[in-house]
């Protein structure tokens, strides 16, 4: 694997070398399409030159809603070669939620599918410094511009902005996490070597790419190992076998939730008829781990890591299976302290709020876009404090204990309680509502919320559920309501979300369930 050094880790720079030292090599597929290397940092310079006649410039922050297609990574980094900064959204935002992304990104451009426009349209006339959405023709016509490299290119640095990427809001609304050009590099670089990728390889993703796990630890990790992503549309229990056989993959990474409901399907003949060798799943065990080697033969790998930092710990195939159910062991170029609520360091074995800090420049967020006093709070101390709690044991090995913050994860997408609740209580029936993670039977959680019916109201669950499906994303809406009279509070007002959470748990099968009620929310 090439080694490029801090300052030449730009996506510029890289595909620029790599259309050069191995542009002959297939570097992406696509439903039966195939781009090289080469056709790669061709295809960018052209979409770089569309931007450009667009009316982008270096700074500008542009916004993209679109699905799992090679269009999305073409613009992603057409802008970046001319230092413009992308913002990929998630395809299901709608409502307030879409307009406070594009505006407190203060994105001036947005790219979207026709599909979405139904949903983009009302926002952007809600967002005046979005001054245009352009469309798929549009991208297309971007493609037959001249490839010639875009003379910004060179100009662009390692610790420019490339990206914000939004994290859910755990206390207060979404922020936007300002990733420099040498943090997904960094996770490719560390992915590559740590987990033995090479050019051989085919890494098969059905993970949006909107998200930093397909961008960074798929995309970014083959392209530091010369080999070929396989990009689906995305994740579909029933084709995932098939498309992962004819892509000829020997790498995927899945979310907790997609390995149960791929261990779920029926056992087969054709079980092991595939070229993989390893999955990434977070989070991992020594029962899932071995289960997947015995029934598919497949290595399980594992990882900690965060839209705001790099691959902070690693379980790479070479780790011993004992250690399975941890999410790796702390490396070099990274230092990792457990701390109690007092910020003091903890001793291997207790449990306390993991905090990070890069031994290497490069490798972690710029700030919270436009949240300096956020960014103040997750970096005191001279370390970032992740809001997750897990303990360190004597060998180095980190292991994930649960969420300090109020995060939800629901089938590979953080979760804002805060959003959720905001929502439920625009509904006039609702006068305060509160949002808390629940066990789901298919790994991580299930949303659950309470809510204090207003003086005289009479809340229809069905049509709660409606309202909130018209008003967030589909992932977000609650699959269990329960009215109560008040929430619980400190002293200082503050909703006491522990006990609601302990509560909801133990009361679980008692609970109104969309699900076993039957009412479905669509994903349009």
């Amino acid at each position: 694997m090439h080694q490029y050094e801090l300052e030449d880790r730009t996506i510029g720079r890289i595909l620029a070398d790599k259309a050069a030292t191995v542009g002959e090599r297939p570097f992406l597929t696509f439903r039966g399409e195939r781009w090289t290397y080469a056709d790669a940092h061709a295809v960018t310079n052209s979409y770089a030159e569309g931007f450009r006649r667009a009316g982008i410039e270096r700074g500008d922050h542009v916004a993209l809603m679109l699905p799992n297609r090679p269009e999305m990574l073409w613009a992603i980094w057409g802008l970046g070669k001319l230092g413009a900064v992308a913002v990929p959204l998630n395809t299901a935002a709608k409502g307030d939620l879409l307009v406070y992304l594009l505006d407190q990104s203060d994105s001036v451009l947005l790219v979207a599918e026709d599909a979405y426009r139904a949903r983009v349209d009302p926002a952007v006339a809600k967002v005046p410094a979005v001054r245009e959405v352009i469309g798929p023709d549009r991208l297309a016509e971007f493609a037959t511009l001249p490839a010639h490299d875009p003379p910004e290119m060179a100009e662009v640095g390692h610790s420019d902005p490339h990206l914000i990427m939004y994290t859910s809001g755990t206390t207060g609304p979404s922020k936007g996490v300002v990733c420099p050009h040498s943090q997904g590099h960094g996770v490719g670089m560390r992915m590559a070597s740590l987990s033995g990728y090479g050019p051989e390889d085919v890494l098969y993703t059905c993970l949006p790419v909107f998200h930093a796990n397909a961008l960074w630890f798929t995309v970014y990790a083959a392209l530091w190992a010369d080999a070929c992503v396989a990009l689906s549309p995305g994740f579909s229990a029933r084709r995932f076998w098939d498309e992962v056989r004819d892509s000829g993959a020997t790498v995927f990474n899945a979310l907790g939730a997609m390995a149960n409901i791929i261990w779920q399907q029926p056992r087969s003949p054709r079980d092991r008829e595939h070229r993989v060798r390893t999955a990434m799943m977070v989070p991992n065990s020594r029962e899932l781990a071995a289960g997947w080697f015995e029934r598919y033969g497949i290595g399980v790998t594992s990882v900690y890591a965060m839209t705001e930092n790099s691959a902070v710990t690693v379980f790479g195939p070479d780790d011993p299976p004992e250690k399975a159910s941890s999410a790796g062991r702390v490396r070099d170029y990274m230092s990792v302290q457990i701390v109690d609520d007092h910020r003091r360091p903890l001793p291997p074995s207790e449990v306390g709020e993991i905090c990070i800090r890069p031994n290497e420049r490069g490798d972690i967020m710029l700030g919270y876009y436009e949240m300096a006093d956020a960014t103040v709070a997750a970096t005191c101390d001279l370390w970032f404090h992740t809001g997750d709690r897990g303990h360190l044991d004597t060998e180095g090995y980190l292991y994930f204990a649960d969420r300090k913050k109020e995060a939800i994860r629901r089938r590979g997408e953080n979760i804002s309680a805060f959003e959720v609740e905001t929502v439920l209580c625009r509904h006039p029936d609702v006068v305060e509502a509160a949002a808390v993670p629940v066990p789901s039977e298919l790994g991580e959680d299930d949303v659950m919320a309470y809510v204090v019916a207003a003086p005289g109201a009479e809340l229809d669950y069905a049509e709660l559920i409606g309202f909130c499906a018209e008003h967030m994303a589909y992932y977000m809406v609650p699959r269990y309501l329960d009215t109560i009279d008040e929430l619980p509070k400190t002293p200082s007002e503050k909703i006491e979300k522990y006990k609601l959470t302990v509560a909801a748990r133990e009361r679980l099968g008692q609970l109104w369930d969309r699900e076993k009620a039957g009412v479905t929310v669509r994903r349009s």
